[in-house]
Order: structure tokens, then sequence, then C-alpha cells
């Protein structure tokens, strides 16, 4: 009997080993991925996207300066930030909810990025973000929400260095409210407080001023901010209102100072405001509830909570494990205008929608891993669906694991969408800065029109790699077309790559562990005598 235990733990352990290559079945690429290179390489993206004046530590050579004067017409200085995509507006939700999920990332894989040799460069990713917020949050009860206008930038094909489109500023304050984009830059300031804690405590002061006093603005002058802004509603409209911006923002106040009343306030307003009300599929930029979820369902697992507050953190919990059964395919079936579960592409691809679907892919996969590890912690191995069915914790996990690794290139066309990883990736990314020869090389001005006359329909690949870049991805069917015109798929954003600043350093980290068992494994190897026989 012994020999035969003996035989099957040696099978159980080669199965493993093959798993964590990458093998599966529809897989483009069979090889196991290098997530520290991945990771790298993803923190080298937010320096494209820099907007202002770059430090001498810049390391994407083909950016200059760009955006000086941004905010001087309206008094103020705006100059810094993130181009949220392939075109030169800063547009402050998507670029809040990229530094609450770069954030977040190293809140939970700190110690993972860390060890990646990767932690300086997380953090000046988080800081030149929150910077700005601090800059463009010029009194308690106002915050600069845009710059520049994407009706004239979308006119125009230029580099960022070249720009002649309108730098127009546009603020949100008490007589023109904005909860969304106030409510989420609070929590992204919130979050980022916590990074560096015990770094710059200083400065992580400083950071949790301004996110108290930006949720107390957005809780008190309540407003959907594309009412005031009506130059954002073609571009980032929020469709989902301010309400789970304002039930976010508390959660990771409360997650910041500790203080109760911010709990009090998730709990108060959790069936008004729809975080025990809302079952939601995806989560993004723009609908926090999946993670305003997870984030209750984390303090209920841990017991930081009152017994009165219990019971509404166990509805949050609920829906929160009705996000991850839909990602696993688990729930019951809904009625019939609704739809409980994600589809999946034939490849294995969450699929939300046409534009940008590998936001949802990248957004899900964070979201899954950060709540399998929250029940690891509470030793907790089940989830609970809709419908009564159940789900095994370590599923969530490799289902995270699995996402992750469709991106990287385990996918039917064996495309790499992080952009100069792999042997194969996306060569024409819809972006201005990436398409046009580098300004270090050639200061010739290149006009509005120039751009699309001379660059933008060329055939050729990009002369600038957006290394890091996770662009929009493949269609239902695992179909992509890898052309600058085609920018549902092939534009890139910030808050795609965000999140997966964790997730590559958390399977960096578990990628060393099987490998190093994989090692202790052959060095110990199943020995048999006749009498085991």
């Amino acid at each position: 009997m012994r020999s035969a235990s003996a035989a099957l733990l040696l099978l159980l352990l080669l199965a493993a080993s093959s798993s964590a290559d990458g093998s599966k079945s529809g897989s483009g690429n069979n090889k196991a991925h290098n997530y520290e290179e991945a990771l790298r390489k993803s923190l080298l993206y937010f320096e494209a996207q820099r907007s202002g004046r770059l430090p001498h530590g810049q390391r994407v050579p083909w950016r200059h300066h760009s955006g000086l004067t941004d905010g001087l017409e309206q008094g103020v200085d705006l100059v810094g930030g993130y181009y949220d995509a392939g075109d030169h507006v800063k547009f402050g939700l998507p670029m809040a909810f990229t530094v609450t999920m770069l954030s977040w990332s190293l809140l939970e894989y700190g110690d993972d990025v860390a060890a990646a040799g990767e932690l300086a460069h997380a953090l000046e990713a988080i800081k030149w973000g929150a910077d700005y917020f601090v800059k463009a949050h010029t009194r308690p009860d106002e915050l600069w929400a845009e710059v520049g206008d994407g009706d004239t930038d979308h006119y125009c094909w230029q580099r960022p260095e070249d720009m002649t489109t309108s730098r127009q500023a546009y603020k949100v304050d008490r007589d023109h409210p904005g909860s969304d984009v106030a409510g989420e830059t609070a929590a992204a300031l919130a979050a980022a407080s916590m990074v560096f804690r015990e770094s710059n405590p200083h400065y992580a002061h400083l950071l949790l001023h301004h996110a108290q006093q930006l949720f107390e603005f957005a809780d008190k002058y309540r407003g959907k901010y594309d009412s005031s802004i009506a130059e954002v509603k073609s571009y980032y409209a929020s469709v989902s209102g301010y309400k789970d911006e304002l039930l976010w923002a508390a959660l990771w106040l409360h997650r910041a100072t500790g203080r109760a009343d911010y709990l009090d306030y998730a709990v108060d307003n959790a069936h008004d405001f729809g975080g025990t009300g809302w079952a939601i599929t995806e989560f993004s930029w723009d609908v926090k509830y999946a993670g305003v979820q997870i984030l209750a369902a984390r303090l209920l697992l841990r017991g930081e909570h009152t017994a009165a507050q219990r019971e509404t953190l166990e509805r949050y919990q609920a829906k929160a494990e009705h996000y991850v059964c839909a990602c696993l395919g688990r729930n019951a079936p809904g009625d019939e205008d609704a739809n409980n579960n994600v589809e999946r592409s034939p490849g294995g691809m969450l699929y939300i929608r046409q534009w940008n679907n590998m936001q949802y892919v990248t957004n899900a996969a964070f979201l899954l891993s950060a709540y399998s590890d929250y029940l690891s912690d509470a030793g907790v191995d089940t989830v609970t669906c809709a419908g009564g069915a159940t789900a095994d914790a370590g599923e969530a996990a490799a289902l995270a694991r699995e996402q992750v690794d469709y991106v990287l290139g385990d996918n039917p066309r064996g495309v790499s969408y992080l952009v100069g990883y792999g042997a194969k990736y996306p060569a024409r990314v819809h972006h201005r800065a990436a398409s046009i020869v580098p300004y270090k090389h050639s200061k010739q001005f290149i006009g509005c029109t120039q751009g699309f006359d001379h660059w933008f329909g060329r055939r050729s690949s990009n002369p600038n790699v957006l290394v890091g870049a996770i662009v929009g991805g493949p269609d239902r069917r695992d179909r992509f077309r890898d052309d600058r015109e085609n920018y549902m798929q092939t534009e890139a954003c910030t808050y795609n790559t965000a999140p997966m600043v964790g997730m590559f350093a958390k399977f960096n980290r578990m990628a060393r562990e099987e490998r190093e068992q994989r090692v202790a494994t052959a060095k110990s190897p199943v020995t048999s005598t006749a009498a085991d026989v």
C-alpha cells in the first residue's frame, strides 16, 4: 500500500508541475510565463503615459515633456498626471481608478512586488498620479476633473510634445457637483496613503487629509460629474451614478483610518445606495459595486465589525460571491432579462462587451484573486452562489491565474495582449505617441492633420513599442485584428494594466514556489522495496 500511495503522490506532483507550466486545452502557448518580466514591463507603461515635466530617471526614452501649461488659463497648476489611453486628455475619473488599483495591488501584494525588485517603480507610478490629484484639489470643495477636450483631441493625431489642441480645464465644485469623480479620487488618495505610511509618513498624512476632504465634498454636494462637465459624456460618462463611489470611498477611508463612522456610512447606506442590492457581473472605472462588496466582505471575514453591522456585511458578502460565481459560471440562471453569469470566449476569456473588454478581464482577475486570499486567510473553503450551488475558493484563484495567462498568450491566437511581452504581441497599438517618430529623434513639429496623413494610416509597426500596455483585446470569439484604426481592440488604457501589477507580482511568487517545490521533489525521489510491492 505504501508504494501505491507514493506512486499516486508522484503522479499528483507531476500533474501539478504540468499545470504550473501553463498547459491547458485550447492554449496557444504552453510555456511557463515569466511573471517577473511581465511585472517589470507593466510598470514601464505608466512612464509612457506621463504628462508634464518628465524626471531625469524617466525610462521610456521616446517620451518628452508635455502639457506644461495645463491649468494656466484657469490660474491653477495642473501639470502632471496621466494620459488615460492613446490620446492626450487627462480624465480624472479613470485616472483616479488607476491609482486606486495600483495602490490596492501594493496593499495586497506589496511584498511580492518588493521581492521582484520593483517596489520603487510601483511607488513612483502611484505617486505620479497622487501628486497630480493633490494639485487638482485646489479647495476643500473644488476638484479639477479634466484637462483637454476629447472632441478636439480626437480630430488630431499628434505627439503629446506637439499638442495644439485645447487644454481647457474643467472642475466640479459645490455649484457643479461631481460625487463620482470626487469619491473615486478620495478612494485613490486614501488607498495611496496606506502605501506610503511607512516609507513617507508626512506624504501619507497629506494624501489622507485630501481624501477626507474630498469625501466630505462628494457626500455633501451630491451629483454626477457628467451633468456638470458635459464634455466628458462621450468618453467617460458615469453610467452607474455616484453612489457606488461614495460607498467605495467610505470603505477605503475606513481601511486607511480605522474610524468607525466610515464603516457606519457604508452600512447605513448599503440598501439605499445599492451596495447590498445590485448583483453585478462587472467591475470597472465606472461600476465599483463588486469592489465595494468584496471590501465589505473582507471586513466580515476578518471580524472587523460590530454585532449590529454583521447582517448588513453578510448581505454585502452575498453580492460579492454573486460576482465571483458569475465569473465561474456557477450562478443559477436568472429571469429572461438577467444574465447571472459572465460569458466566456471559446478560449476561456471572460467577456463583458466589445469595446476594451480586457479591462474587465484584468479587474476580474484581481478581484477573484484578492477574494480567494481573504477566504484563505479566514479559513473559509467555499463560495455560495445564487441558486444554492457552491464553488471551491481555490477555483476562484485558479480562474484568476487563467485570465492572467490568457492575457500573456495562453489563448487560441497565441498572442500576448501585454505589449512587449512574448514573441507575438500587438504592433500597431492605437496610441499617438507610440505611432509617431520620437520627439527626441526628430523635433520637427508634426501638425494636427499631418499626423493622420503621415503616420496614422501606415501599415507598418509603430516606431515605438508601448511596453507594458494591455490593449483592448479580442472579441467574444477570441478574434483580434492588429490595426491602428481598430481602436476598440488595439487601444490600451492605464486601468487595464493597473490591477495586473498585483497579479504579476503574486503569480511570480507562486511560480517561484512551484519551481522550488519541483526541485525539492526531484531531490527526494520516491523509493520502494520488494516488501512494499
